[in-house]
This record gives C-alpha cells, structure tokens and sequence, in this order.
C-alpha cells in the first residue's frame, strides 16, 4: 500500500511540475540574437568548384525559448550559398526555435560559376547575406567569397559508365596502359601562363618529344590524387623569376593544392607528386615554389647522362607527408635550393646517382607524427618487394657551402652497402651539418670526419639561428653560425641568393645570407 501511495505522490509532482515549465512556449523573436561574427569570409574559390563548410553560431542571451519566423538568403533561391539550419538543408526557413540561454549552428557552403557574374575579370567578390526576421527586429549576416576563374585541365569521364580516362604512357619505347587517372596535355595546353590559374584533376602527361613550358608568375593548382607526369623524351621548363615583392611572389611558379583557404595553406599530402619520368631530358626549374604534396619531385633515373636530368635553382619546397625530393639513380644540379618538413626525408638521393647541391638548406622540422629518416637521405640501393636488394654506383654527390638541420638527430645518413665493383663518392664542404655523437647515431668509415675527401670545413652542430623553420622561414640570422663561412670559390658559381642578395664578398653557408630578423 506504502509502495503505491508513493508512486501516486511521485507521478502527481511530476504532472505539477511539468505543467509549469514553459519549454515549449516560444515567443517570437525580437531582434535581439547575437552571432559569432557579423560576416562570414568564405575565403577564395574557384569557379566551380565547391567551398569547404564555415559555421555561424547564432545566440539567444534572452531567458526565455525564442522563435525566429524567418532565417533565409537574401538573394534566395537564386543565391550560390547553400545553409544548414540546425541539422536542416535549404536556402529559407520558418519558425527556427532557439531555447533559452541557448545557441543553433548555422553552416554555410557554396559553389560559384564565374560566368553566371556577368564580369569579364578573372576574380569575383561574390556576396550575399543571411536574413534573421524581418522588418524592424530584421538582423542580417553578410556572406563574402573572392571566386577566382582557372584553366581547368581534366580527364575524361563516360557519361553512361561513370569510367574516368586513365594515361597510356611511353615507358622504355613501349606504350603501357596504367590505372592512373589522367590524360596527356594537348599542343595548345604546353605553355601555362600567367594569365590565369591553372586547375589539374588527375595527373597532367607531357608527352613524349614535347616540353611543357611554365612562364613566370604562373599558378598551377592540384586537386587530390593528381600531379604532374613527365614522360622519356619530355621535358619540364619553368621558368620563374626573382620577385620585387616577396609577400605577392608575382613572378614565382606556384605549384600547391586547389584548396585556396587559409585552413589549408601548410597541410601536406593534400596532392601528388611532379614526376620526372627515366629517360625524361633537360627539366629545369627556377624560382618555383613546390608545397602541400605528397611528394615535391620525383626524380627517376639518367644518373649517366652528359646533362643532368634536373636542374633546380632558387626554389623552395615545403611540406610533404614523404618527401621534398626523392630521386632514384638519378642527377641533379641544385642552387639556391631551400627543402623543409617532410613525413620522411627532405631529400631523398637513393640508389645511387649523381648529384651536386650548392648554397642549400635543407631542413626538416617535421612535427606532424614520428619520423624514422633523417632531413637528408644518400644511399647506393633499392629493395623489390621481395627482399631483392639492388645496387648503383654513387658517381658523385657533392653538397657545398649548404646547411644541412632539423629537430631531430642525426639529420644526414651515408648509406652504404660495400661492394668492390660499385662507386660511392661523397663529400660535403663547408657545410653546416646536424650530426650530434649518440649511442643511436651511425658509425663506420663514412663518418669519420677527420677524412678530408669526404669532409672538409664542416661545422657540427652549431646554431643555424633559422627565423622561423616550423613556419617554413628558414632564413639566417645575425647570430648563425654560418655566417661567413662559405667557400669563396662556390659562392662566386652562385653568386646572389635566393633572394637576389650578394654574396661573393664574405658568403654564408645555406639558401640565404643572413640579415637582421625585426
């Protein structure tokens, strides 16, 4: 009897109870929401392609549960944005409800066509804005997005089969069909200017016999899973140039994602790679910057070739989830060459080859997950899958007056494996050098460095007093250690730095001399 007197009380006081709260009387709003911000930057788009989603967050301060009548765009159905109300996809909305002392998110994307605007220029601030009510309690939200036109290079798609074109690509002589997604680059399409930017879906093929031409102040941009193939008898010509602005780099080539918002700007792995196919000839790059790849450049083969299969000048590459530079049983000349953080190694010079690396830095301030390699990486073989180990002479592989760090210790290995009919030629002069006495570093003959064939003028472990490497900026400052301590006779082979700055009088080691940091 107890039992049921008490569930008599107890279902009475949560009828009292309930039929006091007012958690389902809304009152209209009047005008008083607060919002996380009062205009939403979309950031920059291109044209036709989707933005990434950006959320508002809408406030009622008040104490008691609000209902807004109208939460809608302004331009309506024929707006570019789309929203999401509080878990809801439309344009316009009724009777949106917000608790007391509660919030509701908003998100917002959108998808512009350049040509529906009615400009003849190749950006387009597009905006419009969210509507919150009307009349006198109306508050309003404004939408901001810079919609830039490009020239979009893709591959096919069969409308019936959904099958998008994969490359036919020539390898040793021979035509082989592959499963990467793509097409070859038409005649009209091998010289990428400055007019516009450039967007690839797949990987972009420079055929055989052709050379693609890239002019100075171009902007080359790469969705997910695409790149830049360079097939044998191609050839890779970029042709940047020093810039009088180096916030607005106008004359630099920019190779980096199609992601364009700020979220986006130091993610790697957001793209593939630029490939240098075996047997591809004279792939020259000069002031370029190569960012957010999964590889920077891929460099395979014609480690004996009379020319050097690329030669890479004033560049910069930064941020890969593997590596800046990978070459295999390759040859590349290097200038003015700065690489940092990278998953793997910075530079990667495997199977032997023939490399010569002059006023370089190379860094790796990786701090995305562990890594197992050091910045730079030189060895004379290669595994197959099966365990197969292959080797390759090391013609020669010279780094002068060049800086060689990172966060982790040590930041070079020499790896050798012996054999009496293989070369394995090295050396490094003047060079700053990261290599600290560990019970987990390397020893063995390739370490001694005492030996003046392989070493001369280097400098261990001394402070490059970078000015910001996590943040990519890897110039020296007044108290480096390598200032003035380069070889006049390499500094005279390159004469000005990175930055068109002098440096034949009293040269640093590394991309950059040094200057005052503000």
């Amino acid at each position: 009897m107890k039992r049921i007197l008490l569930f008599i009380t107890c279902f009475c006081f949560l009828l009292l109870w309930s039929s006091c709260r007012k958690d389902f009387d809304f009152e209209p709003s009047t005008g008083n929401l607060q919002f996380s911000k009062d205009t939403v930057y979309l950031d920059t788009v291109f044209t036709n392609i989707g933005s990434s989603t950006y959320n508002l967050k809408v406030y009622n301060r008040s104490d008691n549960d609000i209902s807004i009548p109208f939460v809608g765009l302004e331009r309506g159905s024929q707006s570019s944005y789309r929203l999401n109300v509080d878990g809801n996809a439309g344009q316009t909305f009724n009777n949106v409800e917000i608790q007391a002392n509660d919030s509701l998110f908003v998100f917002i994307e959108t998808t512009i066509d350049i040509e529906d605007q009615g400009t003849l220029n190749n950006e387009f601030l597009y905006t419009d804005k969210i509507l919150f009510d009307a009349g006198i309690n109306q508050q309003t939200v404004e939408l901001v997005t810079l919609v830039k036109d490009a020239v979009f290079i893709y591959p096919d798609r069969d409308d019936t089969t959904e099958v998008i074109e994969t490359l036919t690509l020539t390898i040793d002589g021979q035509q082989v069909e592959t499963d990467i997604q793509g097409r070859e680059l038409l005649t009209s399409e091998l010289n990428f200017t400055n007019q516009k930017p450039y967007v690839i879906y797949g990987y972009a093929a420079v055929p055989s016999g052709e050379t693609l031409t890239v002019d100075a102040g171009a902007r080359i941009h790469f969705h997910a899973n695409s790149g830049l193939l360079v097939q044998e008898n191609a050839s890779l010509q970029v042709n940047g140039a020093l810039s009088t602005d180096q916030e607005l780099m106008e004359n630099e080539v920019v190779f980096e994602s199609d992601r364009l918002e700020p979220a986006f700007a130091d993610v790697p792995g957001q793209w593939g790679t630029i490939w240098l196919f075996e047997n591809s000839v004279n792939n020259v790059i000069n002031h370029a910057t190569i960012k957010n790849a999964t590889i920077g450049i891929a460099s395979d083969g014609n480690a004996n070739n009379a020319q050097d299969k690329l030669t890479i000048t004033n560049s910069q590459l930064y941020n890969f989830s593997n590596f800046g530079i990978r070459a295999i049983n390759s040859s590349i000349t290097a200038e003015n060459l700065v690489v940092n953080n990278a998953g793997q190694s910075a530079v990667a010079l495997t199977l032997g080859g023939k490399y010569n690396f002059t006023h370089t830095t190379i860094a790796n301030y990786w701090n995305n997950s562990f890594r197992q390699f050091p910045a730079l990486l030189v060895n004379n073989f290669i595994q197959d899958a099966d365990g197969t180990t292959f080797l390759a002479d090391l013609i020669e592989c010279n780094f002068n007056n060049s800086i060689i760090y990172g966060n982790d210790n040590p930041e070079f290995i020499i790896d050798e494996v012996p054999d009496a009919g293989v070369v394995f030629n090295f050396k490094f002069t003047n060079c700053l050098v990261r290599f600290e006495d560990s019970s987990s570093s390397p020893t063995g003959d390739n370490y001694n460095f005492s030996n003046t064939s392989n070493y001369e003028n280097l400098i261990r472990n001394q402070e490059p007093d970078f000015k910001n490497p996590l943040n990519n900026e890897l110039q020296i400052g007044d108290n480096s250690q390598a200032n003035a301590q380069g070889n006049t006779f390499f500094a005279s082979q390159v004469p000005q730095d990175i930055l068109g700055t002098n440096r034949t009088s009293s040269p640093d080691l590394g991309a950059y001399q040094h200057f005052t940091f503000e």
